[in-house]
Order: structure tokens, then C-alpha cells, then sequence
């Protein structure tokens, strides 16, 4: 069961959460808590859980505004394979 937290941190923790930064809202945990990674992240997916319940539209538009690595990895790889067909030439 997560610890009764500060506003302050209780913000800053949601806030963190809403945007999808897990581990952020975990680290702010500890830090006001002084608890283990482990009963940190189990407290925090506890937290995670009630606010999706409480505000499922803010999940769902934070989850569509995501930009990961994902897309900048496929750039950079369409990138080489152009660069590289470039360098060598048709044969």
C-alpha cells in the first residue's frame, strides 16, 4: 500500500505518470518515501492503476503524444541504407 505522500510530491508524481514517465514518478517515490526500488515501483503501478481508473482520457492523449526511440531509430537506419546504396552505386 503506497505511503500517504506530501501534495507537493503527490503532484509531481501524477504529473509524471500522466505524461508516461514511470520512472520518474518512481525515483520521486523513493525520495520522499526512502523506500526500495521494488516497493517503490509496486506502490507507484498501485498509484498508476487508481489514476487510470479516476482519468482514463489523460492516459490515452499522454499515450498518443509519445515520440520514442523508435521512430528516430528507423530514420537513422533508412538513412544508412540510402547513404550506403548512394556510396556504392548500382554496381
Amino acid at each position: 500500500m503506497p505511503h500517504i505522500l506530501p501534495d507537493e510530491a503527490m503532484n509531481s508524481l501524477t504529473e509524471a505518470l500522466l505524461q508516461g514517465r514511470k520512472i520518474e514518478a518512481i525515483k520521486i517515490y523513493r525520495g520522499v518515501t526512502g523506500m526500495g526500488l521494488k516497493e517503490s515501483k509496486d506502490a507507484i503501478e498501485e498509484i498508476e492503476t487508481s489514476l487510470r481508473a479516476k482519468f482514463p482520457g489523460k492516459f490515452t492523449a499522454a499515450a498518443n503524444n509519445r515520440k520514442g526511440c523508435f521512430g528516430a531509430a528507423t530514420v537513422l537506419v533508412c538513412v544508412a541504407i540510402g547513404g550506403a546504396f548512394w556510396l556504392l552505386g548500382p554496381g
